[in-house]
């Protein structure tokens, strides 16, 4: 990045609306296009009602977008929480679904607030304390889940209540048993969003699936369908968007239940929204920097409002946000129109929402949720170390067996077993010694003492980002021990913005040993000049 395209920047606020309009207008409108069947399929897949998602992106759009810190990001619901609403409503309802929801409306709330004062106590590095492996396990874990339950929907089949593991298992049952017009329109979804890349359209994939899956609900006449035999396969929301607002119940309130909803709401879509945001912004042409202790803030205020009228939580959603940098959006106002327009079609076209099928909404789920999963990302894991592979399935196999809170916890402690085995200091191990000191003008000289791990490197991260950009920074490690792969991530990413904004990095010290052939692989250092 050039220095002059810094002094560049769009503006924000009104004068950013006036000057940007015309472009945000347009990927705000594709990104509608992709957010209106995603939240009507993570609504469905959370045990809430179809609207309950576009509930949340209006709210995301209208009022976060105002108030955020980042300048790209899309605020929705995603598939990433999916698990963890549908636990909730199962959990609090005890079998009964509508009070399951209200209770878990009330989860959100309170998660809201939570988050809230994260943001305000300036928790917005909170990511940093997860490493890559176990995020990532923990992704690939949300969704093989999301396969296994949405691969039912797909095929027109309810499986048997019980555990994950028989809702997978019954995967067989359900092809034998499947609907064949419902199947029909499933696996024509998923064939469209594979192949649909291949054609380089710039109409978006999902967009395609929807249309399909409404031309053949039409021809196999699946609304009579549902009068006939009494079971729906397409979307339901009401004439009049407000009857589907619902209000939270807080009478479970003191119970263990809700508080593990609530702190699993909190951290996993925090998690969720400080990642996508710091995604968003390598992938910002202007390499602009959100504030992330805002953001969480402004997803906290969210929350807070979209759980109190019926709305699942949300957070900066990666693949929407994505989409909206490649459309070309310079500020936060394409988020605000994606969500008026989501506002505008619920209001105005409700009849077109419920000629949806329910089996296109889960063969998206199904292509998230391989996305999330696939052997390439197993494949880019190994690369980066086998340490890392191990890791990152003792992290799925850990949420798959349990939940999402003991699966990553278990991912963490392994990482901290790592770290000890390969002969960190313990009062090394959540705490690092480093110096930095002026060696002549401009000058300066980070010295690393010991161990820069995931667990300990906040100190270190914050301290350099608030060096004064122009400079010339030299990181000597030769007294350094182990460096792993999350700081070698994060030292990547800042030596590339800092040259881009006229600085100069250089690297002192050559490892005695890498655990990969990949350049940011965790490794132990010595004495050498690189």
């Amino acid at each position: 990045m050039n220095k002059p395209y810094l002094s560049n920047l769009p503006k924000t606020g009104v004068p950013g609306l006036i000057e940007h309009w015309r472009t945000d207008l347009l990927s705000g409108f594709l990104v509608f296009l992709i957010a209106l069947p995603l939240c009507l399929g993570v609504s469905l897949a959370s045990g809430f009602p179809p609207s309950a998602g576009i509930i949340t992106a209006i709210v995301g759009g209208l009022l976060v977008s105002r108030i955020s810190g980042s300048h790209l990001t899309i605020n929705g619901p995603a598939a990433g929480l999916i698990v963890v609403i549908f636990d909730a409503v199962q959990k609090l309802g005890e079998g009964d679904a509508l009070a399951g929801y209200r209770y878990t409306l009330a989860a959100i709330v309170v998660a809201g607030i939570l988050q809230f004062l994260m943001g305000k106590f300036r928790l917005g590095q909170l990511n940093a304390f997860f490493p890559a492996s176990v995020v990532h396990g923990m992704l690939a874990a949300i969704g093989l889940i999301i396969i296994a339950t949405q691969s039912h929907v797909m095929l027109g089949v309810t499986p048997e209540p019980g555990s994950l593991f028989s809702t997978i298992l019954q995967i067989p049952h359900s092809l034998f048993s499947m609907k064949p017009e419902i199947a029909l329109i499933g696996f024509l979804g998923l064939l469209i969003l594979v192949s649909w890349p291949l054609i380089k359209s710039k109409i978006p994939s999902p967009v395609i699936v929807v249309l399909t899956g409404m031309l053949f609900a039409w021809h196999f006449n699946l609304d009579q369908d549902a009068v006939e035999n009494g079971t729906s396969y397409l979307v339901s929301i009401s004439d009049n968007f407000t009857a589907d607002f619902y209000v939270p119940d807080f009478s479970k309130l003191f119970s263990v239940a809700f508080w593990e909803a609530v702190i699993t709401i909190s951290l996993i879509g925090s998690i969720e929204t400080l990642l996508s945001t710091t995604a968003v912004d390598k992938l910002d042409p202007y390499k602009r920097s959100s504030d992330l202790d805002r953001d969480l803030t402004a997803v906290g205020i969210g929350n807070i409002v979209a759980g109190a009228i019926g709305g699942l939580p949300m957070i900066a959603e990666i693949v929407r946000s994505s989409e909206n940098v490649s459309y070309g959006a310079k500020t936060g106002w394409s988020n605000f129109f994606h969500g008026l327009l989501l506002l505008l079609v619920v209001v105005l076209f409700p009849h077109l929402i419920n000629n949806i099928p329910m089996a296109s909404l889960a063969a998206l789920l199904v292509y998230t949720g391989y996305r999330l999963a696939s052997p390439a990302t197993f494949a880019s894991v190994l690369n980066v170390g086998k340490d890392q592979l191990l890791i990152f399935v003792v992290t799925i196999i850990g949420v798959l067996a349990t939940d999402l809170l003991l699966g990553v916890a278990l991912g963490i402690v392994l990482k901290l077993m790592i770290n000890l085995f390969r002969g960190v200091w313990l009062r090394n191990l959540f705490k690092i010694y480093f110096t930095i000191e002026e060696q002549y003008q401009n000058t300066l000289i980070f010295r690393l003492q010991g161990s820069a791990l995931f667990s300990n490197y906040l100190q270190l991260k914050k301290a350099l980002l608030e060096l004064e950009s122009g400079q010339t920074i030299i990181f000597d490690f030769t007294e350094g021990y182990l460096i792993d792969h999350t700081v070698m991530d994060f030292l990547h990413d800042f030596i590339r913005n800092y040259k881009a904004q006229g600085g100069y990095c250089k690297i002192v010290g050559k490892a005695l040993e890498t655990f990969s052939d990949h350049e940011l692989s965790a490794r132990l250092m010595t004495e050498d000049d690189r």
